[in-house]
């Protein structure tokens, strides 16, 4: 009970300093972009270069209908997480001095992170709706489900970044292994492919679970239905997150500055 505690004062400290956080992601993003012409419009344009190559090169794709829409949608989702988990792992490493410099609960860098990614992620977003729009996906009702799947990715965003920067912190070997599995995990999840029934790929559908995240923002869109198994199961892998990452910050939260 007493991690359990020192977890929920530590987010609720964190939560009210939010003016802080959004603050400094707003500058994060400024920065990143300091001097271009386009500033972070170019969030924009990398996506819809990447996606673009993807649907121009593989557009013929005819085993999977809707195609263009199901890669900007899978892509869409995939470079988030991708981003969100391997940036969260050198978190703590990255904001070191302000750590040791501070009394700032852990909970203001992870909420910062959290914010500057949705900020990156918006914009990309705008290009996955442009290409909806371009190639003419049938606009229902169903698009709202898309919606609340990505509310549920946002809120297991803090949880998860939590969990990899502490882990982190502990072990900085693991940046370079969460890269090179981020980098396979593309061709092992179903990005650009779709479940192939059987086999090795049907096993990697089923037991991967990045699959039911853009399956649960995928399906609206492509199929005009409610993913009710990807809702359940991402519902569950929130829940885990959350609990992991509250024993972790409740734990860990006054060791950190003595391991980085």
């Amino acid at each position: 009970m007493n991690v359990v505690r020192s977890a929920a004062a530590d987010f609720d400290r964190g939560l009210r300093m939010r003016s802080v956080w959004m603050a400094l992601a707003h500058e994060d993003i400024g920065d990143q972009h300091k001097r271009t012409t386009l500033g972070p419009v170019w969030l924009l344009i990398n996506y819809l270069a990447f996606a673009g190559t993807f649907v121009v090169m593989f557009g013929d794709n005819r085993s999977v209908p809707h195609f263009a829409a199901y890669v900007a949608t899978g892509l869409f989702v995939w470079l988030y997480l991708t981003e969100v988990i391997t940036q969260s792992v050198t978190l703590f490493n990255r904001e070191e001095g302000f750590i040791k410099g501070t009394t700032l609960p852990l909970t203001v860098y992870v909420m910062r992170m959290t914010m500057q990614s949705v900020i990156r992620a918006s914009y990309a977003l705008a290009g996955c709706v442009a290409i909806l729009l371009l190639v003419r996906t049938p606009l229902t009702v169903d698009w709202l489900w898309s919606g609340l799947a990505l509310i549920m990715i946002i809120v297991a965003t803090p949880a998860a970044i939590m969990i990899f920067a502490v882990a982190g912190a502990f072990f900085p070997d693991l940046s370079f292994i969460v890269q090179n599995l981020m980098r396979i995990g593309m061709f092992l999840t179903p990005v650009f492919w779709m479940h192939p029934g059987g086999g090795i790929r049907g096993e990697l559908y089923r037991w991967n679970p990045f699959t039911y995240f853009l399956e649960m923002v995928r399906q609206p869109v492509t199929n005009a239905e409610f993913p009710v198994t990807a809702f359940g199961i991402c519902a569950t892998i929130i829940l885990f997150l959350w609990v992991l990452a509250t024993l972790l910050l409740g734990g860990y939260r006054k060791k950190i500055v003595f391991v980085l």
